[in-house]
């Protein structure tokens, strides 16, 4: 099948060119789908997006236009899909919808560690023969209480590691797991979550109901110095409300792979240019804050998942088989 590929990377074509073994003719492109940008899909059956592509509803008549039968994501979520206007225009929508939970997971823990015992600056100090403590000090997560957004595939594995390291656990979940019940995480309220947590993360989608769930209200009912991490998608926090969190020391940390402007910035070398974003360079001057640009999901097991995923998506699709990974609206 041909397929036009956006927003890839070295990566991407190493891993899709790797794993291709049912022949589809792939077509890269580097830049990012969009309204300017369509055109390219002229003449592929399929188009392959990721996180910060955008097919909204103009996008996707384009794209039918063109001749797309078929949108590929190679990730999980599928909010920047128009899944109505996919739907008008009789075109499939597919996902990978578990590459590596546990990748994400442990890159949420790896925030928090890093956060609460200083490792960034620890390192960044000792390459500068400075072997003071002073200002490093951290805290036990044994016994402290984490609160948890979502307990999906990646929600449940984060919950493990975290019983592992004997923390309470709390979970907030329209559908709560029995696994997790049996595991001894309590399933309870936002508000009891936004009171009681030590440690908050977020595993939830993107959903009108979750966009900017965390705001100036929840933060007001959370206790002094709380640490967030956000490893879900970036607009689930009110981004100018953490800001102001942080300024009044009600929010103690913030850790996040997501940002709810990334697409401006993440998966781009910005190194000899001026910030033009004046949230996210508010949010990196402050000391108590950890900035990853969507890494959660890159390991070498997570790619190999999405690589053959994807295809497999494609090639049922070609075949006519039941596309078990389609997502509607």
């Amino acid at each position: 099948m041909k397929t036009a590929f956006f927003s890839t990377k070295s990566y991407d074509r190493d891993y899709f060119d790797r794993f291709n073994a049912s022949g589809h003719e792939l077509t890269y492109f580097d830049v990012s789908l969009n309204k300017n940008s369509v055109a390219l899909s002229q003449g592929h059956d399929a188009v392959c997006l990721f996180v910060n592509d955008k097919a909204n509803a103009a996008v996707i008549e384009q794209l039918a236009a063109n001749g797309t039968r078929i949108i590929a994501l190679r990730c999980a979520g599928f909010n920047n899909v128009d899944l109505a206007a996919a739907a008008a225009n009789n075109i499939k929508v597919v996902r990978v919808p578990a590459y590596s939970p546990e990748a994400v997971a442990e890159h949420a823990v790896a925030l928090i560690l890093t956060l609460n015992r200083k490792i960034h600056k620890a390192y960044n100090r000792v390459r500068d023969s400075n072997f003071s403590l002073e200002n490093l000090l951290g805290f036990n997560l044994h016994g402290k209480t984490v609160g948890v957004i979502g307990t999906g595939i990646i929600g449940r594995c984060f919950c493990r590691i975290m019983l592992g390291f004997g923390c309470r656990i709390l979970a907030h979940d329209l559908y709560p797991s029995e696994e997790m019940i049996k595991a001894g995480v309590l399933y309870t309220t936002l508000d009891t979550i936004w009171q009681e947590s030590d440690i908050i993360s977020l595993h939830c989608p993107l959903l009108p109901e979750t966009k900017h769930l965390v705001n100036k209200d929840s933060f007001a009912k959370m206790k002094k110095g709380v640490m967030l991490i956000n490893t879900s998608r970036g607009a689930v926090i009110n981004t100018a409300d953490a800001v102001e969190a942080l300024k009044k020391e009600q929010l103690g940390y913030l850790g996040i792979d997501v940002y709810e402007q990334e697409e401006k910035l993440f998966f781009k070398d910005l190194s000899g240019s001026i910030m033009q974003d004046d949230v996210i360079a508010r949010l990196t001057s402050f000391p108590n804050v950890l900035i990853t640009s969507h890494q959660g999901f890159f390991t070498k097991e997570a790619l190999e998942q999405i690589a053959l995923v994807t295809l497999k998506n494609l090639s049922d699709f070609e075949s006519g088989l039941p596309l078990e990974n389609e997502v509607k609206g």
